[in-house]
Order: C-alpha cells, then sequence, then structure tokens
C-alpha cells in the first residue's frame, strides 16, 4: 500500500514538489548543455578525435567558469588514459570448413569479428571449432565451463549471459547465477577474458536479443567504429587474436553441420558437469587487416575541496563520449548521443553548479567525465587501475548515464544492482520526499549494473549507485528510445526537447550527493555482495 500510495502522490504532481535544497536545477541549462554537446559539430564525440578535443575543451570551460578547481593530476583538469586503438582496413574473409563443404560467413549479417591485439593482420588458419557452454570459470559457484579440455588454439562459440538465463522454473541450473538478473559472468567483456586465459586463437558469443539485452542491429550499427583498449603488457595473455559475436541462426547451422543439435548442447551447458564439445570436421579461418596506434585519451576531473574533511571523495561520474562517426544510417553517420550520453554530462555540469551555490561540503566532491565508456568502460578502468583521489576514502561514485527528456516525471526510480549497497538507501530516503518509490532493474537479463562507468570503481571496493529515472520499461518514451534511438544516429537533440523531468532527477543526485558530502558516514557493500571484500580490505583507511 506504501508503494501504492506514493505512486498516487508522485502522479498527482510530482514536478512541483517543494525542493529539498534552495539550489536546484534548471531544465534550460540542461537542454543547452545536451544541445551543444549533441550537436553535429561535435562530430559524435569520438575518442580520439576533433570531437573529442571539442567536448574536452567545452566541458573543462563550464567547469572553469564556475570556479571549480581542476581535480586531475599535478593540478590539471585531465588525466590522459594510454589506450590502443584497432580498426579494420578492407575486408574480412571468414570461412567455416564443414563435412558438408564450405561456409562463409559474411561480415555484418552473420558474424561481427574484430582485435584488440595491435597488430596489422590478424590471421587464424583452420582452427578447430568447440562449443564451450557459457564460458563461465566461477569457482566460488562451482562451475567451470572449461575443465578436461585443452582450448589453446581452439575457436570457442560460447552462449550470452549466464547458465541459468531463462532456465524454467524447478530446473537445477535456476539461481546458480542470480536468475535472470546477470552476473558478471554474464557480460561479453568477461568472456572474451576467459577465452583468453584459456589460451584461445578466437571466441564468439552466440546473439540472441533476450540475453543480450539488445538487437543484432545495434551491435552491427557499432561495428566498423574502432575498438580501444587500455595498453596491455602481454597482448598474447590477454587478448585472443580474433573476438566477436555470431548470429544465433548461424551459430546453430554450423552446429548442425557438425551432427550436432544446438538446443541440446544448450540444455547441457546448463549442468555442472558440463565439459566443452568439440564440433566434429568444422574449422573456421579468419583474415583481416587493421590499422593500429597508441593513443592518449582523456578524463576530465574538476573538484570542489571539502571544507572539514577534504581528504574524503564523493564522485559524480558520467561519459562524455559517444560513437563519433560510425556505419550510416540512411545519410547520416554521425552518432550524436543525445541522451546516451551528452544528458549526463549536461547534468553533470548543472550538479557541479549547484553545489558551488551552496555552502561548501564537508568532505570533497569530485565531478568526472570518463572517456570511451562506449569501447569498453575504458576511461573509468583507467582511473580506477590509477586514481587521483585514492578510492579506499572515495564515499561513493553516483553514475548518470542516460537522462530522458520530456515533461513526465517518472513516479518509478530504476536501480541497477538493487540491494547491493546501503547507498539505496540513501537514495530512497530523498526519493520519497520527492513521492518517488524505487524499483529494481526490470531487465536484469541485459546486465545494465555491469555496463556503466561506475562498474570499474565498484570491483575494486567504491559503493556505487547508478538510478535511471524514466527507464522502466512501461513507458513509450524508453520503449521508442531502446528500440529506434539507442547507439543509432537517431539519438539526436531536436528543438523541441525539454529538460522539466531530466532537472527533478537532478534534483534528487544532488540532495543525495550533498547528504554522503556532509555526512560522516560510509555506505558499505551489503552482505553477500561480490564486491563487499574488496571494500572490507580498505577499512583501515576509513577509520
Amino acid at each position: 500500500m506504501r508503494t501504492l500510495r506514493l505512486i498516487l502522490l508522485a502522479s498527482a504532481g510530482l514536478a512541483i514538489c517543494t525542493p529539498v535544497f534552495a539550489q536546484t536545477a534548471d531544465p534550460a541549462r540542461l537542454n543547452e548543455h545536451t544541445r551543444v554537446l549533441a550537436s553535429d559539430e561535435f562530430e559524435g564525440r569520438g575518442v580520439a578525435t576533433p570531437g573529442e578535443q571539442k567536448t574536452v575543451d567545452y566541458v573543462v570551460g563550464q567547469f572553469q567558469a564556475l570556479g571549480l578547481e581542476p581535480g586531475g593530476p599535478d593540478g590539471q583538469w585531465v588525466q590522459s588514459a594510454k589506450l590502443s586503438r584497432t580498426q579494420q582496413a578492407g575486408p574480412a574473409t571468414i570461412v567455416a570448413q564443414t563435412p558438408a563443404g564450405p561456409m562463409e560467413l559474411r561480415r555484418g549479417p552473420d558474424v561481427l569479428v574484430a582485435s584488440d591485439r595491435p597488430v596489422d593482420r590478424i590471421t587464424v588458419t583452420d582452427a578447430p571449432v568447440v562449443f564451450a557452454g557459457y564460458g563461465v570459470d566461477a569457482p566460488e559457484r562451482n562451475w567451470n565451463d572449461f575443465k578436461g579440455v585443452d582450448l589453446t588454439g581452439k575457436i570457442l562459440l560460447v552462449i550470452v549471459n549466464d547458465p541459468d538465463f531463462g532456465a524454467p522454473e524447478g530446473h537445477p541450473v535456476t539461481g546458480r547465477f542470480d536468475g535472470n538478473a546477470m552476473t558478471f559472468y554474464g557480460r561479453w567483456t568477461y568472456k572474451f577474458q576467459e577465452a583468453a586465459k584459456q589460451g584461445a586463437a578466437g571466441v564468439l558469443v552466440i546473439h540472441d536479443t533476450p540475453g543480450a539485452g539488445y538487437g543484432w542491429s545495434v551491435l552491427e550499427g557499432s561495428s566498423t567504429a574502432p575498438d580501444f583498449d587500455i595498453v596491455r603488457q602481454d597482448w598474447a595473455a590477454e587478448r585472443v587474436p580474433a573476438q566477436g559475436w555470431i548470429q544465433g541462426e548461424v551459430a546453430e547451422r554450423l552446429i548442425r553441420s557438425a551432427g550436432l543439435d544446438y538446443g541440446a548442447l544448450r540444455e547441457q551447458a546448463r549442468t555442472e558437469a558440463f565439459q566443452p564439445v568439440a564440433l566434429p570436421g568444422v574449422t573456421l579461418s579468419i583474415d583481416f587487416g587493421q590499422t593500429h596506434a597508441e593513443i592518449e585519451s582523456r578524463n576530465i576531473l574538476a573538484r570542489i575541496p571539502g571544507s572539514q574533511r577534504p581528504d574524503e571523495t564523493v564522485l559524480y561520474g558520467a561519459h562524455w563520449d559517444a560513437y563519433g562517426r560510425a556505419t550510416p544510417v540512411g545519410d547520416d553517420n554521425i552518432y550524436n548521443g543525445a541522451v546516451d550520453n551528452a544528458t549526463g554530462v549536461a547534468a553533470m555540469i548543472e550538479l557541479a553548479r549547484m553545489f558551488k551555490a551552496g555552502p561548501p561540503p564537508a568532505r570533497s566532491v569530485v565531478f568526472a567525465a570518463w572517456t570511451a565508456e562506449e569501447a569498453g568502460l575504458l576511461g573509468a578502468e583507467y582511473y580506477a587501475a590509477n586514481p587521483v583521489w585514492p578510492l579506499e576514502t572515495t564515499v561513493a561514485n553516483l553514475n548518470m548515464d542516460s537522462l530522458l527528456p520530456g515533461t513526465e516525471v517518472s513516479p518509478q526510480i530504476v536501480v541497477m544492482g538493487a540491494g547491493k549497497s546501503q547507498t539505496d538507501a540513501w537514495l530512497e530516503r530523498r526519493a520519497t520526499e520527492q513521492g518517488r518509490v524505487l524499483i529494481p532493474d526490470p531487465a536484469p537479463q541485459a546486465g545494465g549494473f555491469y555496463r556503466s562507468d561506475h562498474f570499474p570503481l565498484a570491483r575494486r571496493g567504491v559503493p556505487a549507485l547508478f538510478a535511471a529515472a524514466g527507464f522502466t520499461g512501461h513507458n513509450a518514451a524508453s520503449r521508442d528510445y531502446v528500440q529506434n534511438r539507442y547507439h543509432k544516429p537517431s539519438d539526436e537533440w531536436t528543438p523541441d526537447w525539454v529538460m522539466d523531468a531530466a532537472a527533478v532527477d537532478v534534483n534528487l543526485l544532488y540532495a543525495v550527493g550533498r547528504d554522503l558530502a556532509d555526512s560522516e558516514d560510509w555506505p558499505e557493500w551489503n552482505a553477500g555482495s561480490e564486491f563487499e571484500a574488496a571494500r572490507k580490505a580498505s577499512a583501515g583507511a576509513r577509520e
């Protein structure tokens, strides 16, 4: 009944709730920052493009005008992140030899393959193909899909998501990997990394839309953009030569050519006893050229020093990058990234203004605009590995990734990773004052918690809060965005945009961040969270 009462209150007049603080977000400012950052002039804010320099100049200029201090190393506004950039050059040849004869796979419609290794050419010749289940090695869950088989030099086919995703009620695997809520083991990034540990020559994740959380067109649309990675000390140990995705029906056809049934193999893969299954008589050859270079991109960092405990930090983060110029849709090849994530950066600039307009916070507040999120959370990963402000005394990380335009304030706030940390309680108290309720991720199978920039810091113990108001899956605006605009050139700002609802969300994020900044308390990960141990290891720094 409490939930129903709050929803009714919200629908009766959320947008005119009395502000908790004198500082409130300005919808016009949010809209203008978004318009500028999402304009064609910024060329889709691609990493290591002229659009990056324009973005850095604009965001730094806003922070300077507001009177913030540089938050980067050595008193700078930016933290340089050394990245490796690879991009395919020319056509790719992908051919499977099967007992029924050769099967040519088309790059794009059938398979998407790339490499992070910084070499001129990727050539894999007649590598045996092995079905490796879900590609998971999770000792704490007593699960190992790789046991008993040497996978060196093989091409692995692995299923997207976790072994218990979509399992029927009562199935022995149900609940082993948190049900339909994707764990880190379900992420394609994990599967790529694990294949490298196994010494594989390549890995292809078998795509299906429910398991991935997005359609093949989303992958295909971004496939011509460069690939980025952090520069590695040992590329051979950490990255396979060829990695990517294969259409589900194409993988099924490949498996059938070996006289095997994909449905039966998938059911076997849902058992603890599963071992990799070689596809008899099936090999795969992959050949493509690529350009590669080491580049430096930049995280943007600004800071308001704490008046009482400056060594303790509340961190707001939002990625500034989109896909730049990539595969055209019609005659448009600029992926402007208006919602994702010009809105998040706009919100962060507005939050900085609100903090400067109010009394000095007791703890320091840092605003971080991350690079290369779309390439695999690389800017946040670089910062987490090379923190400017110690992670053990970072109170929490409030992540902003995509705010919807409009006037309709959602009565529900989606919390990615709900129940993992005590930050939920800090959010709930302020959300209740707005007449709003928290709900868990309505699409946990998509692994939203593991797909945004708070995650690299969470892995190292920093409590994270990632709230996505409006993305409940039950309103027309969020459905339209996810189906028609997400990671496409159509994610554009238009003159009819208003940011009234987003301003209410920013007010909420300000209230939570202000509470954390003025408190002496430290939110923790809840018992049983996969990040609890990492935070406890640094407890001495917070005593």
